[in-house]
């Protein structure tokens, strides 16, 4: 298949023609109107500095239902000891300043690039981008970030400076997503640290099949901080 040129149009080639790595096109902006379109359609920008925007949409493609999140016996004491505290949409610039700064094996540099952070900062002013912040005291040591349309939340990183912190906000959010009845958390592309937690890989095509269903509901936006309830899941184990 062709590797798509986007242009000025706001418009997006069909999943199915994607490359069998998943790479769909190139080109484009990282406008928001872009971005939500292509989340709508189950594309997400990945890109390195010194590349141009490149857009995905991997088959299979790695996902969390919210039901099926698996928590170790060694993360219940945590919970228990309430070792941190997590918070949403506090601080959503610090959350993805530190995924970018963040070192990750294997990888020579990042792919969140200030052009991504700009952007991404945006849809978080808009009211699409959501953080969730991890706090040992006041200091922040984890969090995760991505974009919320319909009962669907596109992840897109998460950092974590102490074990487990990135692991207690993102069990947090699930545990609060399912008590918006919210249908699917994208993870993307497969990681030993998302399957540990219950994510697995399904087809595009049901991935796609999903999407369409989910985004059709109202969008949760706005500050999650004043929206989303925060399940502790202390309280349910």
């Amino acid at each position: 298949m062709p590797v798509f040129l986007l242009n000025d149009s706001l418009e997006f080639p069909q999943v199915y023609l994607s490359e069998p790595d998943g790479l769909l096109a190139v080109g484009g902006d990282l406008s928001p109107n872009r971005l939500l379109l292509a989340y709508q359609m189950g594309i997400f920008p990945w890109f390195s500095q010194e590349d141009p925007i490149l857009w995905w949409s991997p088959d299979p493609r790695m996902v969390m239902f919210p039901g099926e999140l698996k928590v170790s016996k060694s993360m219940r004491p945590l919970f228990n000891q309430q070792k941190f505290r997590v918070s949403f949409d506090q601080n959503f610039a610090a959350v993805i300043k530190a995924c970018k700064q963040k070192y990750r094996p294997g990888q020579s540099g990042t792919w969140i690039t200030e052009e991504m952070v700009d952007a991404y900062l945006e849809l978080h002013r808009l009211g699409f981008a959501h953080s969730v912040e991890v706090w040992q005291g006041e200091t922040l040591v984890g969090g995760l970030y991505g974009v919320s349309l319909g009962r669907f939340f596109f992840g897109e990183s998460m950092f974590s400076n102490q074990p487990n912190a990135s692991k207690t906000g993102f069990i947090t959010l699930v545990n609060s997503l399912v008590a918006l009845e919210f249908e699917l958390i994208d993870c993307q592309v497969y990681t030993k640290h998302l399957d540990s937690l219950g994510a697995r890989l399904i087809p595009r095509k049901q991935f796609i099949e999903i999407l369409r269903k989910g985004i059709s509901a109202p969008t949760l936006q706005g500050n999650w901080s004043e929206k989303l309830p925060l399940v502790w899941p202390g309280n349910l184990y």
